[in-house]
């Protein structure tokens, strides 16, 4: 059943296209896109970056389905390719009226891979320290937290699979270790030189955390 609506997503996004280009110009930022518009966007994005083909359908799919029900925002999506090792700029974060990629560094959680490595487990158990998978929407109102200070969103699982992501207290925060190999306890971690133009770009967007599935 996923092959196929991803097989789905992807025609409409192509057969669409055409139809889209001719709008593209009158997209304003702060506005949600027709549908046309979304995939003419798709198809700029995954002609012009190396985001992987499979997380960018999935991300389109899942936005333009819930983008309304979900208060999703109107200008950004991002995906946290975690197929890709630590050392890659693996968080694309995508501009929907310009189709423009920007790429951050992005920890992963410490029993989910080796330092510097790829994401290989998964979790959205209480206590495993595993980097959680799916959608979640961050959100809008930035915090520091208690003990370590860290700039920070929250964010909310929207599937079954990662529903215990505040419970988990899982965020999208900044740390100094990120770059240098360094894990956290689940969270999406960025380096701290990047906390103005992720935080500015990600409040309400929608997040896919992808680890090949």
């Amino acid at each position: 059943m996923k092959t196929k609506h991803l097989l789905f997503s992807s025609l409409l996004f192509f057969s669409l296209n055409s139809q889209a280009s001719t709008s593209y110009g009158n997209m304003q930022h702060g506005n949600h896109l027709s549908v046309s518009q979304l995939h003419y966007v798709f198809n700029q994005v995954k002609r012009n970056s190396n985001v992987s083909q499979k997380a960018l359908a999935k991300t389109f799919f899942y936005y333009e389905n819930n983008r309304y029900a979900k208060g999703l925002s109107p200008n950004y999506v991002a995906i946290a390719d975690y197929t890709k090792y630590a050392s890659e700029k693996r968080l694309f974060i995508i501009n929907l009226h310009t189709a423009e990629v920007t790429k951050y560094l992005v920890a992963h959680g410490r029993n989910s891979g080796a330092r510097g490595d790829r994401v290989w487990s998964a979790g959205n158990t209480l206590g495993s320290y595993k980097t959680p998978t799916g959608f979640f929407k961050i959100g809008s109102k930035e915090g520091i937290t208690s003990k370590k200070k860290y700039n920070y969103l929250g964010l909310d699982g929207l599937e079954w699979k990662n529903r215990n992501a505040k419970q988990r207290e899982i965020i999208l925060h900044t740390a100094s270790y990120v770059g240098t190999a360094g894990r956290s306890l689940g969270c999406f971690a960025i380096q701290p030189e990047d906390k103005w133009q992720v935080f500015s770009k990600m409040k309400r967007a929608l997040l896919f955390s992808y680890v090949g599935d």
